[in-house]
C-alpha cells in the first residue's frame, strides 16, 4: 500500500506516470547532485580555488559514488536535507588532501535546487512532447470529423447547431498557447542556483560571478541574475503552467464525459471502463481522470503560491512545501497528457 496514488502499485497505472516519476527517484536526485559537485569542482579549479588534482579526484568519485542511503535518511531526519551527509560521505571516500576541496563555496540549497533544475530539463522536454502529440491528435480529429454537426450547449441546455470543429477549437487553443509559453517557462526555470552560504558567494574573493558562469556552462544551464534562494517565482510560473495544461485537458475530459452520456451520444469511447455490477456500462474513465487531475493541480497551485514566502535569506518550511507539492503536480500533468492522448485515439464521433 502506498500513501500517494501517484506511486500506488495499482492506482498508479491510471493516475501516475512512471517515466515522469523516475526523475524524482532518490537515484535520479543523487545523480543530479553528484553532477553538480563534479561541475563545481571543475569550475572552482578553473578559477584557482582548488587544485586540478582535487577537481579530477572529485570528478572521478562523482562518476561512481553510491552513498549509504540509510545514513542519508537518518541525517535528513536531523538536518532536514541530505546534502551535509552526502558531502560527509564523499569527503570520507576522497580522503586527504582533496576532501575539503569538495563542495567549495557552495551550500546545500545550491545543490538541491540545481539538482532539481537538472531534472526539470528533461521533464519539460517530456511534457512538451506529450502536449504536441495531443495537439496533433486533435488536429487529425478536426481534419477527419470536423464537419460533423453537433448541438451547442450553453449552461447545459441545447442552444444552436455547431460543427465539431467549433468545439475542437476551444479544446486546442488553450493547449496551443501553453505550448507556445513553454519557451518562457524554460528560460525562467532552467537556471543555475548558486549563492553560497547566504547568497553572496562570499568564499570567492570577488570571483563568484566567474565561477558561476563556468559552472552554468558545464551544467548546460542558464546563468541566473544572482541567486534565487528566496526568489521562487520561476517555480511558481512552472506550477501555474502545469495547472493551465491540466485545466485545459480537464475541460476536454469534462466535455467528452457529457458528450458520451446516454441520450446525448455525440461520441462513443473505444476504451471505456466496465462495471462490476452492470455489464452494460461504458464508463468514461479517462475523461473523468482528466477532470480529477485538473482539480488536483488547481488545489496544489495555492500551496506553491504559499511557498513564495521565504523568510530572510533561506527558508526551511517554504522550501519543504515545494518538495511536497511540485513533484506531484508534474507527475499529475504527465499522467493527464498520457491519458488525454489515449482518450483522443479512441473517440468515435456520431455523424
Amino acid at each position: 500500500m502506498s500513501i500517494s496514488v501517484f506511486d500506488h502499485p495499482v492506482m498508479g497505472r491510471l493516475l501516475g506516470d512512471d517515466e515522469a516519476a523516475g526523475y524524482f527517484s532518490v537515484t535520479a536526485e543523487i545523480a543530479a547532485m553528484l553532477a553538480f559537485e563534479s561541475a563545481l569542482a571543475a569550475a572552482t579549479a578553473d578559477q584557482g580555488f582548488i587544485s586540478d588534482e582535487a577537481a579530477s579526484a572529485i570528478s572521478e568519485l562523482s562518476a561512481t559514488f553510491t552513498p549509504d542511503i540509510d545514513a542519508l535518511g537518518e541525517a535528513v531526519a536531523r538536518d532536514g536535507v541530505m546534502v551535509p551527509e552526502l558531502v560527509r560521505q564523499m569527503r570520507a571516500r576522497l580522503g586527504e588532501p582533496h576532501a575539503f576541496s569538495l563542495h567549495f563555496g557552495a551550500t546545500s540549497q545550491d545543490v538541491v535546487d540545481t539538482a532539481l533544475v537538472l531534472r526539470l530539463k528533461p521533464l519539460l522536454d517530456l511534457l512538451g512532447e506529450r502536449l504536441e502529440r495531443v495537439l496533433e491528435r486533435l488536429a487529425a480529429i478536426d481534419q477527419g470529423d470536423g464537419d460533423i454537426q453537433l448541438a451547442a450547449r450553453t449552461r447545459m441546455q441545447i442552444a444552436i447547431p455547431i460543427h465539431l470543429s467549433d468545439r475542437l477549437r476551444n479544446w486546442s487553443q488553450p493547449l496551443e498557447r501553453a505550448r507556445d509559453d513553454l519557451a518562457v517557462i524554460r528560460s525562467r526555470v532552467l537556471r543555475l542556483q548558486f549563492g553560497g552560504a547566504a547568497g553572496t558567494l562570499d568564499r570567492f574573493d570577488g570571483k563568484g560571478d566567474d565561477v558561476a558562469e563556468r559552472l552554468a556552462f558545464l551544467l548546460d544551464l542558464a546563468l541566473a541574475d544572482g541567486n534565487w534562494h528566496t526568489q521562487r517565482d520561476g517555480l511558481v510560473m512552472l506550477a501555474e503552467w502545469l495547472s493551465r495544461v491540466t485545466g485545459a485537458l480537464g475541460k476536454i475530459g469534462q466535455d467528452i464525459v457529457l458528450m458520451a452520456q446516454n441520450g446525448v451520444d455525440d461520441v462513443t469511447l473505444g476504451d471505456a471502463g466496465g462495471s462490476s455490477a452492470m455489464a452494460h456500462k461504458h464508463n468514461p474513465v479517462k475523461g473523468e481522470i482528466l477532470v480529477a487531475l485538473s482539480r488536483f493541480n488547481a488545489v496544489q497551485l495555492a500551496a506553491m503560491h504559499l511557498a513564495l514566502v521565504h523568510e530572510q535569506e533561506r527558508s526551511g518550511s517554504a522550501w519543504t512545501l515545494e518538495w511536497l507539492v511540485l513533484p506531484q503536480m508534474i507527475v499529475a500533468t504527465a499522467a493527464a497528457l498520457r491519458n488525454a492522448q489515449a482518450l483522443m485515439e479512441n473517440l468515435r464521433f456520431a455523424p
